[in-house]
């Protein structure tokens, strides 16, 4: 569905931040993308929709494809025409709107209105808190009913792909659980291709089908998400478990030092 060929990103001419970076997403699967801060996962989001160019970021070598088709030179409203959305991290809402007016500007890239109401419906029905806060300002909304809408707006163009950026931040335990077992049921009811970014690691590898590992830039290690879960090193690294299991101890941190295995 979705193919990252071994890409290098530069910005402002000179600053490489992905370093041939190659990845597949599914078509109808989860596939998530964890990494540290600054590891170049938004990047590779912002690769794939077009948004580099707004913050003087190129593709420069390598390309992007989406049913074999070339994406990585379309603007991002095309690349939405396409069929790809990005959730942006932050919840970034149109504060001013209702919930409903948020919903419609998802569907700009549509003409067919029987259809986008239909749309529209069919997010109530998945996040109904929203169907009760239709006719709300969306900027009185909490922050999880904002994370709500945002996904919910990006269903409404109908995409094939979906780019999830760090939908967990900031929010409660429960609304995240609720949020997930949304995302996990649009992909078995509807087929959802979704490429999630999350540094929650163990919620990441529970709702994905497979995944990737971002260092600086690079992918050092894929696979299937049920073997990630297994791998000493992501246990350690990213789960902080020791390998018996425990939850690991950091008491002497400034003795702790990340033996990354995979990039020997």
């Amino acid at each position: 569905m979705l193919a990252l060929n071994n890409i290098e990103v530069v910005y402002d001419g000179v600053i490489l931040v992905l370093r041939g970076v190659s990845l597949v997403a599914e078509e109808g699967r989860i596939t998530t993308l964890l990494g540290a801060n600054g590891a170049g996962k938004t990047t590779t989001l912002k690769a794939v929709s077009g948004l580099l160019q707004t913050e003087r970021g190129q593709v420069t070598k390598g390309n992007v494809e989406l049913d074999g088709g070339r994406i990585d030179n379309l603007l991002p409203h095309e690349v939405v025409k396409c069929g790809v959305v990005q959730v942006f991290e932050g919840r970034r809402v149109f504060e001013n709107l209702t919930v409903e007016e948020n919903l419609i500007v998802g569907a700009h890239s549509r003409t067919d209105f029987t259809a986008v109401r239909r749309g529209i419906d069919r997010v109530y029905d998945s996040f109904k808190v929203l169907r009760e806060r239709r006719g709300q300002p969306a900027g009185y909304l909490s922050g999880g009913e904002q994370q709500m809408l945002v996904i919910g707006r990006a269903l409404m163009s109908e995409p094939k792909v979906v780019l999830l950026d760090e939908p967990s931040l900031g929010l409660a335990p429960l609304i995240v659980e609720e949020i997930f077992g949304v995302i996990r049921r649009l992909k078995e009811q509807q087929g959802l291709t979704v490429l999630l970014v999350e540094q929650n690691a163990a919620l990441a590898l529970d709702v994905a089908d497979h995944g990737y590992v971002m260092e600086n830039g690079r992918i050092v290690l894929e696979g299937p998400a049920a073997s990630l879960r297994q791998n000493s090193d992501i246990k350690e690294f990213y789960l902080g478990l020791n390998e018996t299991g425990a939850r690991k101890s950091y008491h002497n941190a400034k003795h702790y030092k990340r033996r990354k295995r995979w990039l020997a």
